[in-house]
């Protein structure tokens, strides 16, 4: 028995340590792999968001293009800015490791596994959760990662975020945390006006769209897993059909 406990507490650590993951109420976003169109808008904003600084080192140009639908050769001439880097190349940048890790500390982390890794939540909220913050080198902190070493690259889509929370109401456990808004935090963060080329709305599409297909990088063979298995089930009542037809035909001298 004692074993079959040890077992089971194994099997739900990981669980817990990702429930851990975040000290600060996430808010919630539901992946659509189907959502072709918020996939390839997803990967447009990636790729010009994300990759100056940022990696996928485990996905490449073609494979993605494939996936959502888009011809090679739009990917050619809008996603890849590099005239020689191939499309069957890994999605790559130029910058090299020592002088990122000059410039932030340490080299910007791979995101292609990123999302597989926090969880779609955590980003989606991560990248919606930057403020005002001049203490720091970049000008900005952020709610879910405190004292992070990176710049706001959203924050002329989505405004600067002013911060006039106390840390208990940064860090409350009660209700989500929106910096758009505040509405979960007593309104204590808001937007300056006009500072943002971006409604509330169109941003948190945004920032949808990249993390959706952030989602979708990190396990792109879910996008025909999921049919395949709908095929498995298929076939496998189609075989019980048959399966209890031979059963009765044995069993029939029987009784």
């Amino acid at each position: 028995m004692k074993k079959y406990l040890v077992a089971l507490m194994m099997a739900l650590a990981p669980l817990t340590a990702g429930a851990a993951g975040s000290s600060v109420p996430l808010d919630s976003m539901q992946v659509d792999l189907e959502n072709t169109a918020s996939l390839q808008r997803g990967m447009a904003a990636f790729v010009n968001r994300c990759m100056g600084c940022h990696t996928a080192q485990y996905q490449r140009f073609e494979r993605a293009a494939n996936d959502l639908g888009i011809p090679n050769e739009l990917v050619e001439q809008y996603l890849i800015f590099d005239q020689n880097k191939k499309i069957g190349e890994h999605m790559t940048n130029a910058m090299p490791a020592e002088s990122s890790k000059v410039w932030f500390g340490n080299p910007p982390p791979d995101l292609t596994l990123e999302s597989r890794l926090r969880g779609p939540d955590w980003v989606y909220t991560y990248l919606r959760s930057f403020y005002k913050d001049e203490a720091r080198p970049w000008g900005v902190n952020n709610v879910v990662f405190p004292d992070v070493g990176m710049p706001n690259v959203l924050e002329d889509l989505q405004g600067v975020v002013v911060n006039h929370c106390t840390p208990e109401e940064m860090h409350s456990e009660h209700g989500k945390i929106d910096p758009l808004t505040g509405q979960e935090m007593g309104g204590c963060m808001s937007v300056e006006p006009k500072s943002g080329s971006m409604s509330e709305e169109e941003f948190d599409q945004y920032v949808y769209d990249l993390v959706n297909f952030m989602a979708y990088m990190a396990e792109p063979s879910k996008m025909v897993s999921g049919k395949i298995g709908t095929y498995v089930l298929i076939f496998l009542v189609i075989l019980f059909v048959f399966a209890f037809a031979l059963k009765k035909e044995y069993w029939k001298d029987i009784h």
